[in-house]
């Protein structure tokens, strides 16, 4: 509605104080809420960028409800053509990217880098890059940890568990239960350059792995 209505976007304006609420609302009338651990780890004094696994539609709305001050997603183009949804999405700054197209790809990293550089919120990436269809952890993309390298913010990773089994991807039957979402220490990319990407992103991934063995 504040999209349709043009009201400006500003970091903890209506916007995110919506977005929390609202997936609030979704997880308690779905019967999932969420357990959070680690929420420490998370800097408070600057963005960052947050790397996430995803099986489920219930990971955004776990994060959203969850993760501290202003956070954007990067998220597939597809959500943005939908009606008034995607045009929430782009008043509400989160970032589309086609996944087919590397250059637009890039740009959207590019955008997401930006934003991050502005110093108002932090950026959310998958870097799976899709939904996993079996809840297990799929190869990291190299993209994600140009955008970290660029903006030189710390990379915080993020576990969600339960997501899978509440409502996999093609599923419409919910099986509710509660939601643990785990928070690792940041992992800095002070001094870091192109040639470090992979590297990052493999440090980034065996703390996700690190964290996936925790929530079981």
């Amino acid at each position: 509605m504040a999209g349709l209505f043009r009201i400006r976007n500003r970091p903890g304006g209506v916007y995110d104080w919506a977005s929390t609420d609202w997936s609030r609302d979704i997880l308690d009338a779905a019967g999932t809420p969420v357990i959070a651990e680690g929420l420490e780890n998370i800097p408070r004094d600057q963005p960052v960028m947050y790397a996430c696994n995803h099986s489920s539609m219930f990971d955004i709305w776990a994060l959203f409800a969850t993760l501290p001050g202003s956070v954007r997603f990067v998220a597939k183009q597809e959500l943005f053509k939908i009606p008034l949804l995607g045009g929430a999405m782009r008043a509400v700054g989160h970032i589309p990217i086609d996944r087919a197209a590397r250059k637009k790809a890039f740009e959207a990293y590019g955008e997401a880098a930006r934003t991050i550089q502005q110093g108002t919120s932090s950026i959310l990436v998958f870097p799976e890059g899709t939904r996993s269809r079996t809840g297990d952890l799929l190869p990291f993309k190299n993209a994600p940890f140009g955008l970290a390298i660029a903006a030189q913010v710390p990379i915080v990773p993020v576990y969600i568990h339960h997501t899978f089994e509440i409502l996999p991807k093609g599923a419409w039957r919910l099986r509710p239960r509660p939601i643990r979402l785990l928070v690792a220490p940041p992992i800095s990319t002070s001094g870091l350059g192109p040639d470090d990407r992979e590297r990052l992103r493999d440090m980034v991934r065996a703390a996700m792995v690190a964290l996936q063995s925790q929530a079981r």
